[in-house]
């Protein structure tokens, strides 16, 4: 059998040895947006993993863009210097290709940690201001956010550009923009919490300006020799939300203004969204996408972790990379198991070398046993 998944891809000016890619994932454990050894065990895992690109988690380009206390940041030199530590143990063990994912948390920063039980900060645990389009809060009855000024607008814009600067001096081979999940860039894009009537809001080509604006800002600072990807929303999954046909003219737009990568995920706008969260239930986008034939890589996410049906997807056309989040916290080998499951050929790290099936036959009787296992 002849794999896809294992094949290399092209993004743009980079190559990847296969398509899967690790998802950005928030730990909640950095230090005033500074990474530590937390990070440094995390990445170098992940590093090893067997995916062709990993993601840096969703590091805010301001104080006031984390979600939490605890999320990343580059928006300091102490940021810079700890993210160079960290990156040269990774780099000590692993040639992979290194995004991170640059997010800036608007109406949904100044949280909890999930495990705190998540929600907005209380007057007692030092919360912030947060910005949004409009100043709608996340909730009814939740902390109230401002709206944007001009003046705002133009500073994050430059808080973007800044931490871009910095992502590439640290030689991260792509910068993704995160422009889903309800987060900034994507409460722009949403009428839903996006009632401006100035330039910034109505129509979509104006919901779509302020991350345009964000993502040809960074393209103009980013190494051309780097790749530059942004995700976001193929739907919003709520009623009046952003929508897939959407989604398509926004990534005409993004490839326009210099993207070279594409990811579709969706919701996130309104806590009342219900998406029919299945494996491949965010795929319909990212096909839709691909189909304009637009001249970006498409990514697809969304409960993605059983290998035949990643090769299905990137076999299919549906997209030509897969990111996985979960599957990898939870079996940071996934790769090179899904690599003999599909018959395919993965290079194990050679002091890893003695588990490979060939070399040690039990291994196979645990991936037969983990494909028969029932999913639910």
């Amino acid at each position: 059998m002849t794999s896809t998944l294992f094949t290399p891809r092209q993004i743009g000016p980079i190559e990847i040895a296969n398509r899967i890619v690790v998802s950005p994932m928030c730990q909640y454990s950095a230090v005033d947006g500074c990474p530590n050894e937390w990070h440094r065990i995390h990445l170098g895992t992940m590093a090893r993993s067997g995916a062709g690109l990993v993601t840096v988690e969703a590091t805010a380009p301001e104080r006031r863009g984390r979600i939490t206390h605890n999320c990343l940041g580059l928006y300091s030199d102490d940021c810079e210097r700890a993210f160079a530590d960290i990156l040269s143990s990774v780099r000590a063990v692993s040639d992979v290709p290194l995004a991170i994912q640059i997010g800036h948390a608007g109406r949904k920063a100044s949280s909890r940690r999930p495990w705190e039980g998540g929600g907005p900060l209380q007057p007692d645990e030092a919360p912030w201001e947060t910005l949004s389009p409009s100043g709608i809060p996340l909730t009814e009855n939740g902390p109230a956010t401002r709206a944007m000024t001009e003046a705002d607008i133009a500073e994050v814009i430059d808080a973007h550009v800044d931490a871009a600067r910095r992502a590439a001096r640290l030689g991260f081979e792509m910068l993704e923009l995160h422009g889903g999940h309800g987060y900034l860039l994507s409460s722009f894009l949403s009428p839903l919490s996006n009632r401006r009537e100035d330039a910034w809001g109505g129509s979509l080509e104006n919901r779509m300006r302020f991350p345009l604006e964000v993502l040809r800002a960074i393209r103009a600072v980013w190494p051309q020799e780097r790749a530059l990807a942004i995700k976001y929303n193929g739907t919003d999954w709520a009623d009046g939300g952003f929508v897939p046909e959407e989604a398509v003219m926004f990534a005409r737009a993004v490839a326009e203004a210099g993207a070279d990568m594409v990811t579709l995920s969706g919701g996130g706008v309104v806590l009342s969204s219900r998406p029919p969260v299945a494996p491949g239930y965010q795929l319909e986008a990212a096909r839709r996408v691909r189909a304009e034939e637009l001249g970006v890589t498409v990514g697809a996410v969304g409960m993605i972790y059983a290998p035949e049906f990643a090769e299905q997807i990137v076999s299919d056309g549906s997209s030509d990379t897969v990111a996985l989040a979960r599957a990898f916290l939870f079996n940071p080998r996934w790769a090179y198991h899904a690599a003999t499951m599909l018959g395919a050929e993965a290079a194990y790290p050679p002091p890893y070398e003695r588990a490979h099936p060939d070399k040690w036959p039990p291994a196979l009787e645990l991936l037969d046993a983990q494909r028969r296992r029932p999913s639910g």
